[in-house]
């Protein structure tokens, strides 16, 4: 009899145990679904960015292929519609896909070539193989030169052209 009572003693102790560890914690919080974060941060999901500017540097020395920077924030209200009018323009994202080495930033970088008229977004440059910043390659407004807005895609288009013909006249 007494081994009957430590058995069954013994038996529940384990399945309170083992009641109690499968269930999860009350105080367990829920895991919010999070979005993955790419390179592109919603510039074109579809394009390969160059993840720092020491890398996209490379890749268009050796490549031969002129870089564009977008220097950009994420809760910038100019920013945000720039980015969508630049991933909607299909013409755009096709040219930077199969010409450009292309990189985003969200920070400014040490180079002070970079910002030869003040650090202010969204602004793009464009430099080439031979890492000269493309200076003389501006956009529409005389105190912000390489600030551009959803208007000015056509600009941005020609723009790059010419980003793409001075790889060609001057390299």
């Amino acid at each position: 009899m007494k081994m009957l009572k430590g058995l069954l003693s013994v038996l529940l102790v384990l399945v309170t145990l083992s009641s109690a560890m499968g269930k999860p914690e009350a105080t367990t919080p829920k895991k919010e679904k999070r979005i993955p974060q790419t390179l592109s941060r919603g510039w074109g999901d579809q394009l390969i960015w160059a993840q720092t500017y020491e890398e996209a540097l490379f890749w268009s020395r050796s490549k031969n292929k002129p870089l564009m920077v977008i220097f950009h924030l994420e809760d910038c209200p100019h920013s945000q519609s720039l980015k969508k009018a630049f991933a909607e323009d299909k013409v755009i994202q096709t040219l930077a896909d199969e010409e450009f080495v292309i990189l985003n930033l969200v920070y400014e970088t040490t180079d002070k070539h970079l910002s030869p008229d003040g650090q202010y977004v969204p602004r793009i440059l464009f430099v080439d193989p031979s890492m000269t910043v493309r200076a003389d390659i501006t956009g529409r407004y005389s105190n912000r030169l390489y600030a551009y807005e959803p208007a000015d895609m056509k600009l941005l288009l020609s723009n790059m052209q010419r980003a793409l013909k001075f790889l060609k006249t001057e390299l």
